[in-house]
């Protein structure tokens, strides 16, 4: 039997995670041919750490009305910036994604103290979950507005962005 590999081209296998706090959040022991699970992550809380990171990458890029429900155009575009990647870098595109992920969640936040009308800002740590959303909706949203109105596809600017993070 052979192994599993994305698009039949990109193995899970030596893939690590450089953050330790992401871990738990980042799925890419998940193996899969295609990021189309068809998977009910939502039901419950917490559940969507169960998700493939590419397919949750796939489920963000499906965005702004008139790309709702076109996974199999968001997942055509990953495909394409995946080659590109690979081009680029020579490495697994896999790892580039997992490592874009990691260093592009913030760290730590503000949020408003206040009482009877005094508000300040403090400082507070972001949990590894929130990273890790925050780290995909920047990602596929940088490269929705790098690309549009432009010549570059969006496959080549998400490829950019998933290299430069």
């Amino acid at each position: 039997m052979s192994e599993i590999t994305l698009f039949g081209k990109w193995s899970f296998e030596g893939l690590n995670i450089t953050d330790m706090s992401l871990e738990d959040h980042i799925q890419i022991r998940k193996q899969i041919f295609i990021p189309h699970t068809a998977g009910r992550f939502n039901v419950k809380r917490f559940r969507k750490t169960q998700c493939p990171i590419v397919e949750r990458l796939v489920v963000s890029l499906m965005r702004h009305g008139r790309n709702n429900g076109k996974k199999i155009m968001a997942i055509r575009i990953i495909k394409h910036a995946f080659e590109i990647i690979n081009l680029l870098t020579d490495s697994n595109p896999i790892q580039v994604l997992a490592d874009a992920v990691a260093n592009s969640g913030a760290r730590e936040d503000s949020t408003r103290i206040g009482s009877a009308g005094v508000v300040r800002r403090q400082a507070v740590d972001v949990s590894p979950l929130r990273r890790v959303n925050q780290a995909i909706f920047l990602l596929t949203t940088g490269a929705r507005e790098h690309a549009f109105r432009k010549i570059k596809s969006i496959a080549e600017c998400l490829a950019d962005e998933l290299i430069n993070a």
